[in-house]
């Protein structure tokens, strides 16, 4: 397991990820005054955003249709845990956006390589506290046929 948020597990047989970048700020808003530098203040954290690039080889290993699964967890504006597969709690996050490019198609149109991009933003926890660590990964298709 290289990460997993909620309980979408990144890794070879699902997508995985050669870059992980993340953005930490923190906010210190100014003040013009006369005749002196601008006045700062600290005001506590700011975005906090990681981006996974990766490209997946459905010949080899992984499938970009698990791309669909993050999708609809995002659609669910829900925020999960993420954690790395070290043991590192990153905390709540919510997905901004997946981005993908397919390239190299076989006959029928299907990609042989399928890059992604995956956009995570932290987020405060929900009122009593706590992420939706569990995530949910039924479709809504599958809770029809239930």
């Amino acid at each position: 397991m290289m990460m997993c948020i909620g309980q979408f597990v990144f890794q070879l047989d699902t997508l995985a990820y050669q870059q992980l970048k993340r953005r930490t700020a923190w906010k210190h808003p100014t003040q013009a005054l006369v005749g002196a530098r601008d006045a700062s203040q600290y005001l506590g954290p700011g975005e906090d955003t990681i981006t996974l690039d990766g490209s997946v080889v459905p010949e080899f290993a992984g499938s970009h249709l698990h791309l669909d699964d993050l999708r609809y967890m995002a659609n669910t504006g829900r925020a999960y845990a993420l954690v790395e597969g070290t043991g590192t709690i990153y905390g709540a996050f919510v997905i901004t956006e997946i981005e993908e490019t397919k390239s190299l198609f076989f006959e029928d149109g299907s990609p042989r390589k399928v890059e992604f991009s995956i956009g995570l933003r932290r987020v405060d926890m929900d009122d009593d506290g706590r992420a939706d660590a569990m995530g949910d990964l039924v479709t809504p298709e599958q809770t029809a046929l239930q």
